[in-house]
């Protein structure tokens, strides 16, 4: 094949020229976390001093919304397979519209707005990955990551210019703001009803077999890998915010976010075609020592190393994520949008770890006044946890996947070097 004697296409060749449909959902990759952001990450700040809420019952009302937002992934992608992609994200966009509609009417009714809030993130989750499959159908194999990344990195910008923009109006003109939100969604629902439908129902799914498992056909190795790289991220996402205002400001914080929201933006895309051909054991060790490192440097407490350690883990994040779905895609028999809903499900079942036995090692370092500490387990944690995957590789060597485990390589399933329902 020619990935294994060429660099492969090029960012801009493999991109481009892009249908209409396509540029329509890379737009959308970007509005609707634009204004997802512009109320989700201040919804800890609006239940607590608009309406009141005690601290505890707002951190149990965030936990669940964030596992429903993730793990919720795979009924949306077993409903994707089941009912069509199109369809599957208008519905997404109707719930999470209604959510969005049901915040407005909380600042009359405060007890609305716990329900709203896990009603967005019930869309979220069926829509995500519906929209992923979506935008790789009928896309050859070397193309796949150039289109990944740039929905990632259309994501990532819209989470970063949301609470820019939303900051100054969350607290002094909520009304205005979720009515606002709620005016974008409805476009981009209407929007996606235009779109045309997708071909193809996955073989496993027809009407004369028995419908499969949530995780029947699961890539065992790319979902404990994808548990496991969330789980040691969120150790990032969830407490730096306090590490790091403790030791420089909510402003240098922000800065931080910047600059590994534009890392993700700028770098992701460029590299998507290196991730691509590099041996899915170099990408693991490539991702988790990042990382490692990251978390490391974290631990001097410095700005420089809050911004060098950022910047550290966020480029192994680069290239773990990625790597695990396309490596998912490849292992996996199931349609695109199953697959991405079982990553989906590892992704939120390792950032719900993170927040519950990161939560406690931070609060032991912190009562024991050397929060350090907590990065420098944190990066024992990288070194040490992943080398238990390769008990999940060994197990899975005799599966056959061919090639020293190049993405690209045909399995027994494939036909014409694709894999059945793609």
């Amino acid at each position: 094949m020619g990935e294994r004697t060429t660099g492969g296409p090029g960012l801009r060749a493999s991109l481009f020229p892009l249908t209409g449909p396509l540029r329509f959902l890379l737009l959308s990759s970007f509005l609707i976390p634009l204004g997802s952001f512009m109320v989700l990450p201040f919804m800890s700040v609006f239940l607590h001093e608009r309406l009141g809420m005690g601290l505890g019952a707002v951190g149990v009302v965030l936990a669940v919304a964030s596992l429903v937002q993730f793990s919720g992934g795979i009924v949306g992608g077993a409903l994707a397979e089941r009912i069509g992609l199109r369809r599957t994200m208008v519905w997404a966009l109707v719930v999470r519209t209604a959510g969005f509609t049901g915040l407005l009417l909380a600042l009359r009714w405060p007890p609305l707005a716990v329900w709203a809030l896990v009603l967005t993130c019930c869309g979220a989750a069926l829509y995500l990955p519906a929209n992923k499959a979506y935008l790789v159908h009928g896309v050859d194999d070397a193309r796949r990551p150039a289109f990944l990344s740039a929905g990632n990195a259309a994501l990532n910008a819209g989470m970063a210019v949301g609470p820019l923009i939303a900051g100054p109006f969350v607290l002094s003109s909520p009304g205005w703001l979720f009515a606002a939100v709620t005016a974008l969604f409805l476009a981009i629902t209407a929007g996606h009803a235009r779109l045309p439908g997708t071909d193809g129902a996955h073989p496993l799914a027809s009407e004369d077999t028995a419908r499969p498992g949530l995780l029947a056909g699961v890539a065992l190795l790319p979902f404990a890998a994808n548990a496991l790289a969330f789980y040691l991220h969120f150790h990032f996402q969830h407490f730096l915010a306090v590490y790091a205002v403790e030791r420089a400001s909510s402003a240098f914080y922000s800065v931080v976010l910047l600059l590994c929201f534009t890392l993700v933006i700028v770098v992701q895309p460029l590299a998507s075609g290196l991730i691509r051909r590099m041996p899915y054991a170099l990408a693991l060790a490539v991702g988790f020592t990042g990382l490692a490192t990251g978390s490391a440097v974290l631990a001097a407490g410095t700005r420089a190393a809050l911004l060098a350690g950022g910047a550290m883990i966020t480029l192994g994040d680069i290239v773990l994520f990625l790597k695990n779905d396309l490596e998912a895609l490849r292992r996996s028999p199931r349609s695109d949008a199953v697959v991405f809903g079982q990553q989906r499900l590892a992704a939120g079942l390792g950032a719900c770890a993170s927040g519950v036995l990161g939560g406690q090692l931070y609060g032991l370092g912190e009562r024991a006044g050397h929060t350090g500490w907590f990065w420098l387990l944190a990066a024992v944690q990288c070194l040490l946890l992943p080398p238990l995957l390769l008990t999940l590789r060994r197990r899975t060597a005799r599966l056959p996947v061919s090639d020293g485990d190049h993405e690209g390589a045909p399995t027994r399933d494939d036909t014409d070097g694709r894999i059945p329902g793609r």
